[in-house]
């Protein structure tokens, strides 16, 4: 049997018509590809895998008995599938037509080349801001959904913590410390070089470790804006707010502890301190809505 030329890995956790979508997409915009899709199912307890079953030979589904979060969920896709290219694709996600011809062609550029993230939309149209500058204190303010960036989105740590269009250029590649895990195009060699995601994050942060992984080997983490994929933000998370609240911000400190303090115990001790207020007026704020 041919190998493929590009494995799918989608982690799913009641995703429901969103996967459906998600598959719908992959299928148009590889129709000229040889693929194949794997969905790492999380005990979906929707029926979300009957969508798996019902999409024919080129997807195949990888069924667990518990949550076992995101980043082990890929690895378990990855080591399934045999293609050199990997497409990691959340089951929220999906490709608009020329997406992974863009993404392809700036992979291919440069061997260095390890990882490719294209431009994510919300479903509104409006730029998510997936390709991001490396995590430190400031990006709980700056970050993507920062009270601070949204207010003060010129300064120079906005611009930083997350790259725009009208930052990275309207056609030309460039490179950036990490992309969204939402939507990533990796070489398999290099994944597995770097043995693939930590899965001590269960969810969240672990596409900016994984990222910061990789160029600590040299290689280039590259944003594409001429590729365009929709994410839906959150569609399993929903299902499970409370965790998902708390995940975030054990992952945030794991990130912080591992990449940016890993020797200044008073600043994790802060770091803790601090996010484990905010997860508990987060949670506190879930419970109300």
């Amino acid at each position: 049997m041919k190998t493929p030329d590009v494995s799918v890995v989608i982690v799913n956790y009641n995703s429901g018509r969103e996967l459906q979508r998600a598959l719908d997409s992959i299928a148009e915009d590889l129709s000229e590809r040889h693929w194949e899709v794997v969905v790492v199912d999380n005990a979906s307890s929707d029926g979300s895998v009957s969508v798996v079953e019902a999409c024919g030979p080129r997807a195949r589904l990888v069924r667990n008995d518990e949550n076992r979060g995101f980043a082990r969920g890929v690895n378990q896709g990855v080591a399934a599938t045999s293609a050199p290219l990997v497409l990691i694709l959340n089951p929220d996600c999906r490709l608009v037509a020329g997406a992974y011809a863009s993404l392809l062609e700036e992979l291919e550029r440069s061997s260095s080349h390890a990882i490719v993230g294209p431009r994510i939309l919300d479903p509104d149209g409006s730029v998510q801001g997936s390709a991001r500058g490396d995590p430190d204190m400031l990006t709980g303010l700056f970050g993507r959904t920062g009270i601070a960036r949204r207010l003060l989105p010129w300064l120079a740590v906005s611009r930083r913590n997350v790259m725009v269009d009208s930052t990275a250029g309207e056609r030309a590649g460039c490179t950036v410390d990490w992309v969204s895990g939402a939507c990533m195009l990796a070489r398999r060699e290099v994944l597995q070089r770097v043995k693939g995601f930590d899965e001590r994050y269960f969810l969240y942060w672990e596409d900016a470790d994984l990222c910061r992984r990789v160029r600590l080997l040299g290689y280039q983490i590259r944003y594409a804006p001429t590729a365009t994929a929709v994410h839906r933000v959150g569609q399993s998370s929903q299902k499970a707010r409370v965790l998902a609240v708390r995940a975030f911000h054990k992952s945030a400190y794991l990130y912080y502890a591992v990449h940016v303090a890993p020797n200044a115990r008073l600043k994790r001790l802060l770091a803790r301190v601090v996010l484990s207020l905010r997860c508990q007026v987060q949670v506190a704020l879930s419970a109300i809505r």
